[in-house]
């Protein structure tokens, strides 16, 4: 491309930042690095009536987490911040002047009461709602206090026609449009004005956002060329589905991407995912690195159809980025999630810590998981283990066969020369042999005894990490266990 590549992502910070929001901001950044250009972010702070507290916040760690650096803006703490429009009002209002002196914008002093009973009229008539531009033909207007706002004067026929880099030459009839609002009364721009002047100012050569703006890019065009300015070029994403087709909503998974961050998502599935809703390599490639990714990524290559948000392949594949860790990176990921479900974890030294997550490793899908189910390694760091008496039985037997197979268990693992996974192994399955039991009997009694629940990490792995010191202390405890429940029998 011959034009210098400069993007934005111009989140509004009336809500945390969402799965479709963060994808167009994703979209934008690949573009910008894989043609070595810029990648703004600007917050469209202009609706105060909508405005939430933190959201700003939200935005921007987001985009941290995922690595989605931005290359200039203002000076803050030895970094770039973002541009804030909220700043920025006075070329807002310029424009607004600038565009009544040139015949493309009046002011309105219309009352709300008024539009509300327009709405109810036309709504009552089956008519399309709009403004029917009552004050578009006015004298200039003027009076003490008066409030008004300024319209662009949208072209009462023709058509306005732009080429969209996805969807081709887009074409839209000016006569279903009205008279949208530039500037309110408060002095304030809407998204429409102050988006076009901050994009121009800013030498923005590519608008790439999602399909629900493709309905605003008519009033766009149109304000480009009552301003003079050169248009961008634009790029309507395609929509976000749920797996039933219907519009994305919290119930398919569409919640805050600083939600995903909590719940154990690593940042590089994110990434991965959200560039396949809407984009692909090929028809079979699903794994890639961002380096791939950047490489390769081209707004040709984007769909016209809705993208498919399916949790069911996100937990895969942030399952399949686990596995991927190193087990010390893996440590150092897990280590927060890990001490925020079970606090007395955080007494442990790490090579522990480490020997106890390189059992659940292969298990977890997500890291949120060690903190929300802490029964997966909790019994790595209590000795209090909650179990009765009876979990000690193991499946075809009774109490007393039980005892003679903990005891001896527990016999053979105080006299092993090597307390080691194989030496445990080769032992205990003789001993299952010499008992008459299946491996499974005996070590489900084991497994209860060692660990206080039925389902664990791999047995012989488990004891070795635990050591022999507070195995045998634990199977010294289920063999009083079971003989206090046969004493309750009177055996």
């Amino acid at each position: 491309m011959n034009k210098q590549i400069r993007v934005r992502y111009a989140p509004s910070p009336t809500g945390y930042p969402h799965v479709g929001n963060i994808r167009a901001a994703l979209f934008n950044w690949l573009f910008a690095r894989h043609h070595g250009g810029s990648f703004l972010v600007r917050i469209e702070d202009t609706d105060r009536t909508r405005y939430v507290e933190g959201a700003v916040d939200a935005i921007l760690d987001g985009l941290r987490w995922l690595g989605l650096n931005w290359d200039e803006g203002p000076i803050k703490g030895g970094d770039y911040g973002p541009y804030f429009q909220s700043e920025r009002l006075g070329k807002y209002q310029a424009a607004a002047e600038k565009l009544i002196a040139d015949g493309f914008a009046y002011r309105c002093i219309c009352s709300s009461e008024r539009l509300e009973e327009l709405r109810a009229a036309q709504t009552a008539a089956k008519l399309p709602p709009g403004y029917d531009r009552h004050c578009r033909d006015r004298e200039t207007i003027t009076g003490e206090g008066l409030k008004s706002v300024v319209r662009f004067k949208v072209p009462l026929s023709g058509n306005t026609t732009f080429n969209d880099l996805i969807r081709g030459e887009v074409t839209f009839d000016n006569s279903l449009l009205d008279d949208f609002v530039l500037l309110k009364s408060d002095g304030f721009p809407t998204y429409h004005l102050a988006n076009i002047v901050d994009d121009h100012e800013m030498k923005i050569s590519h608008v790439i956002r999602g399909e629900e703006w493709l309905s605003s890019a008519p009033r766009h065009v149109m304000l480009y060329r009552a301003l003079g300015y050169e248009p961008p070029l634009f790029a309507h994403l395609p929509m976000i589905l749920g797996t039933d087709r219907s519009k994305l909503s919290k119930r398919h998974g569409a919640v805050s991407i600083i939600d995903y961050k909590e719940q154990g998502y690593l940042p590089e599935t994110m990434l991965n995912f959200l560039t396949l809703l809407g984009w692909s390599l090929d028809d079979k490639t699903e794994l890639m690195t961002i380096g791939q990714i950047i490489e390769n990524f081209s707004i040709d290559r984007v769909s016209k159809t809705a993208a498919i948000f399916n949790v069911e392949k996100l937990d895969w594949m942030n399952g399949v980025y686990i596995r991927d860790l190193s087990l010390d990176e893996f440590t150092d990921r897990a280590t927060p999630f890990l001490t925020s479900g079970i606090p007395e974890a955080g007494d442990f030294d790490r090579v522990y810590v480490k020997n106890a997550l390189a059992l659940v490793q292969e298990r977890v899908k997500k890291l949120g998981e060690l903190r929300d189910q802490p029964e997966l390694t909790r019994f790595f760091f209590t000795d209090e283990l909650a179990y009765l008496p009876a979990d000690l039985i193991g499946k075809k037997m009774t109490a007393a066969p039980t005892l003679a197979a903990l005891e001896t268990s527990l016999a053979r693992i105080e006299a092993m020369p090597e307390f080691t996974i194989d030496a445990m192994e080769i032992s205990l399955r003789s001993l299952a042999e010499e008992l008459e039991l299946k491996p499974g009997q005996l070590f489900g009694s084991l497994r209860v005894a060692v660990t206080g629940q039925n389902v664990s990490p791999p047995l012989f792995e488990t004891m070795a990490v635990l050591g022999r010191e507070r195995t045998t202390k634990r199977l010294h405890a289920a063999v009083a266990k079971v003989r206090q429940l046969l004493e309750q029998a009177g055996l």
